[in-house]
């Protein structure tokens, strides 16, 4: 008679941007049994994995749990910002065993967002439209390719933008007011593997908006979203010639819906919440390797091939 699961004991070290969510739930919300999940450090010692979100302890190895890793523990390195945002990466050397981000090729893969294939074909209604482009952005990182290619892009058409600095928007508001235009600029703050975030899947999808994508290239946008499903900027040769695509779509209602057609054989499944992703760890841990090692999360995470 086979032997149920041992339970996966998984230590919180810090919450993530301070973010709480259920520990017990894991099994009833996220569909994975035998998962417990503790805040109480005096647990360490037992615990099969520790969970560390890097903005947490970036700016100090103190933070890190001092005591030494029990041979059988993993230490699970969360990060979920692209390189451009984290650092001192290299307090990290030698130390963690597993990863946790948006890429692929981590131990616990946690993307934003996932395409799921339909039960059968479904007919789909697109709100009705009124308006042509919006964005929505809070942070002006100098410097950036998405800020650059804005300021010369609304030279030939008409952006509406919303965040701290313009037309405020409640989170509350988000949909039904993007659902009303055309397109959405789903612009990354910066171009890294696999790094599409709320901009594509909670903004543009959700809101049944056609997603206009600044960030990783076209290729990689593709192996997680349908080809007709988004406009990748790199697709022409400047902002103007997008602007100009952009126009030509709003007068040809047959060619514009095209860019909803996958809708009737896909659906959307947001993964933006913090209980999902650490839930996962279970799951991992059940079918990792006993031992494993990274030496260098930095040279693993800033390689980009």
């Amino acid at each position: 008679m086979p032997q149920p699961k041992k339970e996966v004991l998984v230590l919180i070290w810090h919450w993530p941007w301070g973010y709480t969510f259920p520990l017990d739930r894991c099994y009833q919300d996220v569909g994975i049994p035998g998962c417990k999940m503790t805040t109480d450090r005096s647990l360490y010692s037992v615990a099969d994995a520790v969970v560390m979100h890097h903005v947490e302890i970036m700016y100090n190895k103190n933070l890190l749990p001092q005591k030494p890793r029990p041979i059988f523990q993993y230490w699970v390195w969360a990060n979920v910002e692209p390189p451009m945002i984290i650092q001192n990466l290299d307090i990290l050397d030698n130390l963690f065993n597993m990863t946790m981000t948006f890429r692929q090729d981590s131990d616990v893969f946690v993307p934003y967002g996932q395409i799921e294939t339909l039960k059968e074909p479904q007919n789909f209604t697109i709100p009705e439209k009124s308006k042509l482009v919006a964005w929505v952005v809070s942070k002006w990182y100098p410097g950036v390719r998405r800020i650059a290619y804005y300021e010369e892009f609304k030279k030939y058409i008409s952006i509406d933008v919303y965040g701290k600095k313009h037309t405020k928007l409640d989170m509350d508001n988000l949909h039904s007011t993007l659902s009303q235009y055309k397109f959405y600029l789903a612009f990354e703050n910066s171009e890294y593997k696999d790094y599409i975030t709320e901009k594509l899947w909670t903004n543009a999808f959700t809101s049944w908006t056609v997603p206009v994508v600044l960030g990783t290239s076209r290729e990689n946008y593709e192996r997680f979203v349908p080809g007709d499903a988004f406009i990748h900027v790199d697709d022409f040769a400047s902002p103007k010639e997008l602007a100009d695509y952009l126009l030509e779509l709003d007068k040809d209602e047959e060619k514009y819906r095209k860019y909803f057609n996958w809708r009737s054989l896909y659906g959307v499944k947001l993964l933006t919440g913090w209980q999902h992703k650490y839930c996962q760890v279970c799951e991992v841990i059940s079918r990792a390797p006993r031992y494993q090692t990274i030496h260098s999360v930095a040279k693993w995470f800033l390689n980009k091939s």
